[in-house]
Order: C-alpha cells, then structure tokens, then sequence
C-alpha cells in the first residue's frame, strides 16, 4: 500500500510527529537544514511527508553528535566519498570527547579517593603524594600547588609536592622552614631596602640546597627543564626572571621587602651574583 503523501501538518503535529519542538524546527529553517515549506491560507507553515522525514534524520544525526553545519554538509554531500571524509572527521570529532569523558572520570575517582581538593590536581601530582605516603597537607599548601600547576605546568607542581614530602618526613627542614617563615612575614610591612632582606634570601636558598640534596638523595626524579632565565636591561641595568613573572603578576599582599627576597632568591637559583652586575 502506497503511503499517503497528500495531508500536512501544521509545525506543532510536526513536532509531536518527530518528537522534537516547534522552536527547533524554526532554527532548522534558520540555519538551512530544512526547506521552507509552503503555507496554508491561514499563513501557517504546512509540512508533508518528505518534511517530517527530513527531520526525523536531521534528529538522527544530532544524537550521533553531529553538528548541525555538520549535518547540512552531508545532506548536501553529492557523492559517497564527501560523506565519508565527513564522518572521518565526526569519529575524530567522537574520540577527543571520548577521551575528555574518560579523563573526567579518572578525575572524580581520584578526587573520591584521596577525599579532598588534591585530587583535582595532575594525575601526576596526586599520585605522587599518595605514593608517598598521602602527606596531609592544608588548604594553603592546595591552593599552592594548583597555582603551580596552572602557571608552569604539572610537572613543576610535582617538584613542589616532593618539598611538601621533604618537609613532612624531615623534622628539622620542617623546623627550618617554619622560622624562615616567619621572618619572612615580619618583612609584612617593610620596603625593599630593608636590610634584613639579603639574609634572609640567603637563608632561604640554603634552605633550598639542603632540601634539593636530600631529594637527590632519596632518588627523587630532577627536572630536565633548564634553568631560570635572567634578563638584564640594556639601558637601565635592571634584572628580571621571565620564567617567574606570571607568579609576580598575581595579585597578593606582598611588602616590597618580600617580593625583593624572592626576587634575590630567584637570582640565587639561577646562578646569578652581584658581581655579574658589577656591584661586586
């Protein structure tokens, strides 16, 4: 029996026909998927057989995952071949949101397990801590590390989650650390000249020796990353640390005394002295 091809419908019973809504059959009018249809003489669109097929496939390829420009293509295609390099790109297209799921998922196990922040971090940097022994760390060294993480990249957070292992298991670093500390915050509210600024960087960097012999000690993987870059003005003199300035363009509380100690400290670890300014 030959299907009747003669009744329309208004866009509404198109819709319901379909399973989908007046408002997206529009915007298929809109974009070009679907012919305007003729309409009645009440003004409304009519749709035919031909129209409700046209958007039960248009449907079809959306829940593929197909973008509408996408679909418009390869109904337009006019042979074979035009619509295989389409859905070569749509598979490639499939895969990337495939791998997107399956690293979203990787992230929630991670973030039940560990049952804090630090398994929103790296992969790597997570599984670092937690091999080393799941160093309870706060909320200041978590913001810490994903600051890390997303100026200078996972790696770079990994290193600083070996310091905060060093730090846990070795007693009189911890100690250390914690009276540099808090000489550091007496520098609250002093100017870059403050004499108490050179020791303490100095202090500081040995601080940084020591905890970097133990790494090696213990075997701890060492970046294979270059040095940090010095960069001195020609005309003024002055030095900077490119690799350091995205942290020195965040916005904190800093005195100008303590974001000169870590400038000084960041010279140090480059392999820069006064003497390479001629200050010596």
């Amino acid at each position: 029996m030959n299907t009747p091809r003669n009744r329309t419908v208004k866009i509404g019973e198109a819709a319901k026909l379909t399973g989908t809504t007046p408002r997206a059959i529009r915007h298929y009018h809109q974009v070009d998927l679907l012919p305007e249809p003729e309409r009645g003489h009440d003004g409304r669109r009519r749709y035919g057989y031909d129209a409700i097929v046209r958007i039960l496939w248009i449907r079809r390829m959306t829940e593929l995952g197909m973008r509408l420009d996408h679909i418009r293509t390869s109904l337009a295609a006019r042979n074979d071949q035009d619509r295989k390099t389409l859905l070569d790109e749509l598979d490639e297209t499939l895969a990337t949101q495939e791998e997107t799921i399956r690293r979203q998922r990787r992230a929630l196990r991670r973030l039940r397990e560990t049952g804090s922040d630090l398994g929103l971090l790296a992969p790597n940097v997570t599984e670092l801590l937690t091999e080393l022994g799941a160093v309870a760390l706060s909320q200041a060294d978590l913001d810490t590390l994903l600051v890390t993480e997303h100026l200078f990249g996972p790696e770079a957070a990994a290193h600083q989650a070996q310091g905060h292992h060093i730090l846990a298991t070795h007693s009189e670093l911890r100690a250390e650390r914690d009276r540099i500390d808090r000489k550091m915050a007496e520098l609250k509210d002093a100017e870059a000249d403050d004499p108490r600024v050179e020791e303490l960087a100095a202090q500081f960097f040995a601080h940084i020796q020591a905890m970097a012999e133990i790494e090696r000690a213990a075997g701890f993987p060492q970046s294979d990353e270059p040095g940090l870059r010095v960069e001195v003005d020609t005309e003024s003199g002055q030095v900077s640390l490119p690799d350091l300035e995205p942290f020195g363009n965040l916005p904190t509380d800093e005195s100008p005394a303590q974001r000169r100690c870590a400038e000084l400290i960041g010279l140090k670890l480059a392999g820069w002295s006064p003497a390479e300014r001629g200050e010596a």
